[in-house]
């Protein structure tokens, strides 16, 4: 059954064994020889089904043979199984009563890109943003530990995840409670090959034996009643290990380490999670997987496999002219901008390709700095190199920064530091839903003294306000959707925007009583151009949300009937919000609404679909303001 895929399957392939297979319950009725089998049928479907909607299918091949064995094992859903990020529980979904509705995943009213609670019983705890697995096992090991019966525990966190500092706090945590729960170590960020040697994988399974448990428990008993007897064993056994296991680190916060082992070896993570669940207390099993694992192209390339687009039966024709990305603008201002300037330093928290900054890193290797899943540690380093006269460049995603927003405020902009954040992801994002939609950065920084902020409406707007907010002596935001913008080629040269100022795209010729302005905040213009020409409406550009184009808000108040604003964040606290909040202080009688992120998280589907589903779209705009001057 080691049999290696080429391509994706274009029909859904025959899984006799899988089809068996609706839920744990009816997994754990199959012979554990049969298991084999049931990965690599199981591979195939993920294969077909994620090439039919699209999404991330890398790590979800790397843990195939890991979450039959987890589920295997474990009484799911009574033992609590968690999967920090979610890339990686597509194969749990497929095993958890959602097989046959994997291939909606990330479309409008399909399965969500991620484990949820309220999707299913078997998601324990809802996930998108990485790092967060272990703190939740703690806490539900902690709620549950005074239950006469005893639950499992088990947290799965992969390599990236732990670089973050959020996964050793609940390390050290957990250690110091001496909690009654397991962390699976997820490792591909290396090949097997490498990793688990003959010496290694003999190790691992020692440790995981019963024998070895018995003994270290057996002793523990004897030994703590000899004055320092024990923590002398302990430490041996602690150097012992540390000669040929990467687990110092670990059995040094209080967890029992077990491993590495090999993750593809299903029949072998099976005998070690069944030793695991016989003990108690905080335990630690390295599992090596490999990213793409049964997909060719995917093992030779996990970066571009990642993830996959969805098929379309009859794909439109490609244009010769493909429109660049906010990113893809972003990447080249900042290789444009360091070539002219050797202060500029570019860091991303482990988004180098999301963020566009491929080029960078390979131009300036000596000014580029990932900084792995540490949004924190990311915006103060930032401040650390502007306080020695370095112009460091943050690139990172809205929904990453609300990660970070103590030290945006506290290192950053108390000390009113030199430091540019280039905003990606901001406003709705598709297929990843509510916990990657950029709709709360307005709101959250609005209210930060000394932080200038700024929402170009299209591609060449973006350059030149990324050139403005690099040249300004203090913190200052750009922030930019997902994806492509109008197709307008950004111009080679970059020059400063006067700070607070606006464009005015539009004036009006209606007639009194009639008369409409629409602030347009942000890549929401183009939708405003629609609508302001139906109503012959003011149109302006505002570009900066802080600080206001006050003048011009004021003179839109005064010459017009209506005074509309749009934005694609949340209307509470939002750009729309700063306007009324100027209009209160100079008593203008003009009649406002305001267009924006309702109160609630947007469901999953395409950026159009989430934005026609709260009316946020020109057809429904239309609608809106007509009934609003007709009343």
């Amino acid at each position: 059954m080691s049999q290696m895929f080429t391509e994706i399957p274009v029909e859904r392939p025959t899984t006799p064994l899988l089809d068996q297979v609706d839920s744990p319950a009816q997994l754990r009725e199959l012979p554990s020889e049969q298991l084999e089998a049931l990965a690599y049928e199981l591979r195939a479907y993920l294969l077909y089904s994620v090439g039919q909607s699209g999404g991330h299918f890398g790590a979800g091949l790397g843990v195939v043979e890991l979450t039959i064995a987890l589920h295997y094992v474990l009484n799911t859903p009574q033992d609590r199984l968690l999967w920090d990020v979610g890339h990686q529980a597509y194969p749990h979904k497929i095993l958890t009563e959602r097989r046959e509705q994997l291939p909606s995943i990330r479309t409008e009213g399909g399965l969500a890109a991620f484990p949820r609670r309220e999707e299913s019983r078997y998601d324990t705890f809802g996930v998108g943003h990485s790092s967060t697995s272990i703190s939740a096992a703690l806490g539900m090991a902690e709620a549950l530990k005074q239950e006469t019966e005893r639950r499992q525990i088990v947290a799965v966190i992969g390599d990236g995840a732990m670089t973050a500092g959020m996964a050793f706090e609940a390390l050290n945590h957990a250690g110091h409670e001496e909690a009654d729960m397991l962390v699976v170590y997820n490792d591909n960020d290396m090949s097997i090959s490498e990793n688990v040697g003959a010496l290694s994988q003999y190790f691992g399974r020692l440790l995981s034996s019963k024998p070895y448990a018995f003994m270290r428990e057996g002793s523990k008993k004897v030994l703590s009643n000899i004055p320092h007897a024990w923590e002398l064993a302990r430490r041996t056994e602690e150097h012992v290990k540390g000669m040929v296991t990467p687990g110092t680190l670990f059995e040094e916060m209080g967890f029992n380490y077990v491993g590495p082992v090999d993750g593809h070896d299903v029949q072998g993570l099976v005998k070690t999670l069944k030793t695991l669940k016989t003990q108690k207390g905080p335990r630690f099993l390295h599992v090596i997987t490999q990213k793409g694992k049964g997909f060719k192209p995917a093992e030779q390339d996990p970066i571009k496999y990642h993830a996959l687009s969805p098929r379309t039966s009859n794909p439109a024709p490609q244009s010769t002219a493909k429109k660049s990305t906010y990113s893809n603008v972003f990447g080249q201002w900042i290789c444009d901008l360091a070539a002219q300037d050797e202060r500029l330093v570019g860091i991303t928290p482990a988004m180098r390709e999301g963020s566009d900054l491929v080029q960078f890193s390979e131009r300036f290797p000596d000014r580029y700095y990932d900084v792995a899943i540490a949004e924190q540690h990311a915006v103060t380093f930032a401040a650390g190199l502007a306080c020695e006269g370095k112009k460091p460049v943050v690139a990172i995603y809205s929904t990453f920064l609300q990660r970070a927003y103590d030290q945006l405020i506290h290192d950053v902009a108390i000390q009113n530091l030199d430091v540019t954040f280039a905003i990606d992801r901001a406003g709705l994002v598709g297929a990843d839903g509510p916990t990657h939609a950029g709709a709360y950065d307005l709101s959250f920084m609005r209210c930060i003294p000394n932080l200038v902020i700024m929402a170009p409406s299209d591609e060449n707007e973006a350059r030149q306000l990324l050139y403005t907010a690099y040249q300004h002596e203090g913190p200052a935001a750009v922030r930019y959707p997902r994806g492509s913008g109008k197709g307008i080629e950004p111009s080679e040269d970059m020059g400063i925007i006067p700070i607070g100022q606006s464009r005015l795209l539009n004036e009006t010729k209606a007639t009194q009583g009639q008369r409409i302005a629409i602030l347009s905040f942000g890549h929401m213009l183009p939708m405003a151009e629609r609508v302001a020409a139906v109503f012959d409406a003011t149109l302006v550009d505002m570009r900066f949300v802080k600080p206001l184009d006050e003048s011009r808000i004021r003179w839109a108040a005064e010459q017009h009937d209506w005074l509309i604003c749009l934005e694609d964040n949340a209307i509470k606290g939002g750009a729309g919000s700063a306007v009324l909040e100027y209009l209160s202080t100079c008593d203008a009688q003009v009649k406002t609404r305001l267009y924006g992120l309702p109160d609630e998280f947007v469901e999953h589907g395409t950026q159009a679909e989430q934005y026609r589903s709260i009316g946020l779209d020109a057809d429904h705009l239309i609608q809106s303001i007509q009934t609003l001057i007709e009343t």
